[in-house]
């Protein structure tokens, strides 16, 4: 392998540094050029990258696919925002707050038309399948957000449902774009497969990871805790509480967001006290487990040598916070 994370990262900058679009309409660019330069860990185009690497692909040459799916993810947090009335992004005024939802809405669609432009550049032998794998992934994304708004207006979400949601929403970009690496790199039929499972197993663990860490995380770490708990918003954690609880139990648990005599932080107290009843923190660490170890052991039936799936491992480790 030529790249490891932080050269493969450093190469995508370099390459976003680049990103330009007219200068006229201001109300359409200007957002669009905000959202790109907002930071963000570019955890996609990274994990395509690897993956081309890993398969001996031509990185450089797969920089234009990079590109497609970090400027499609930066698509859909516009929308997102939108639709949850988010006034903040990465810790910076979201473009919704900051220039209106008309704006965002057409700066956003502009977004998914250059993010097709740049997969136009991929080597035409390979255009058809690539298309294919990101138009795909891009309706599951939306697949997902649509399970997560129905979600908003059922008393009660499954296990099951709720991992698909996620799935959806959150590992598509993962497994999409792994798979558009594996594709570029010319990897067998078997390999693709293979990183589209790994990518999604890992995509899921980090999803919950993230649902866990919202009630039971350190704010040093710059993540306030009990958000979820305040929006009302399904987590898995929420999910497993109500599979436990009683009918009273569960009515506790689907208004306490909404109450107006207490404090926030006394709401987060009383739906994480039916958190700790349940014991949903070491149900959903379990699960966590089981999908990071999943994650990691398709690497090791992948046709190539293991010294080439060692970024990989280190991604979804750096992914997850782990070092070992």
């Amino acid at each position: 392998m030529k790249y490891n994370n932080d050269t493969i990262l450093k190469l995508f900058e370099s390459a976003l540094l680049q990103f330009q679009t007219p200068e006229e309409p201001k109300l359409l660019y200007d957002p669009i050029v905000y959202s790109m330069s907002g930071g963000g860990k570019r955890l996609r185009p990274v994990l395509l990258l690897l993956t081309v690497d890993a398969f001996g692909g031509d990185v450089e040459e797969a920089l234009p696919a990079g590109m497609a799916v970090e400027v499609f993810h930066n698509f859909t947090l516009l929308h997102d925002d939108i639709m949850d009335n988010a006034s903040m992004r990465r810790g910076m005024p979201s473009v919704y707050a900051k220039w209106g939802g008309n704006v965002a809405l057409l700066s956003g669609d502009t977004m998914l038309i250059i993010a097709y432009k740049y997969l136009a550049r991929v080597p035409s032998t390979q255009l058809h399948r690539i298309l294919n794998i990101f138009s795909d992934m891009a309706t599951e994304v939306c697949e997902g957000q649509q399970y997560d708004m129905d979600f908003e207006s059922v008393d009660m979400v499954f296990a099951e449902d709720y991992i698909k949601m996620i799935e959806y929403k959150t590992s598509a970009l993962l497994s999409g774009s792994a798979m558009i690496g594996a594709t570029l790199a010319g990897a067998s039929e078997d390999d693709i497969r293979k990183m589209y499972r790994f990518a999604t197993e890992l995509g899921l663990a980090f999803q919950l990871q993230d649902d866990m860490l919202d009630s039971y995380g350190d704010e040093k770490l710059g993540k306030k805790i009990g958000g979820d708990i305040l929006e009302g918003k399904q987590t898995y954690l929420m999910v497993q509480a109500m599979s436990r609880a009683s009918e009273e139990e569960r009515e506790v648990l689907r208004t306490t967001h909404r109450r107006t005599d207490i404090s926030d932080d006394e709401k987060i107290a009383i739906v994480k006290a039916l958190y700790d009843k349940f014991d949903v923190r070491h149900s959903t660490e379990q699960q966590i487990k089981i999908r990071f170890e999943r994650a990691l052991a398709v690497l090791d039936t992948l046709s190539i040598a293991g010294e080439r799936t060692s970024q990989l491992e280190e991604f979804a480790r750096n992914l997850m916070g782990r070092k070992k």
